[in-house]
């Protein structure tokens, strides 16, 4: 199956303890290495996501304006 340009997906299996592997090509693509902390965002229909760096860091950035202003 072909996908778009910049578009992937990937199976993976859960072990009994919950657990996944991130298939090396998205750990590659991501830049993703042993002992990084990745954040995992959940929501109950659209389901689970794991942002980049960069997109996490924005966030987090922004976030971190908004308690210093208040």
């Amino acid at each position: 199956m072909e996908f778009p340009e910049g578009k992937y997906a990937w199976m993976v299996k859960v072990g009994e303890k919950g657990q996944f592997v991130i298939p090396k090509e998205a750990r590659e693509l991501f830049g993703i290495k042993p002992g990084d902390s990745i954040l995992v965002l959940a929501d109950r229909e659209r389901g689970i996501a794991i942002p980049t760096k960069e997109v996490r860091d924005k966030h987090f950035s922004r976030l971190f304006e908004e308690v210093e202003q208040a």
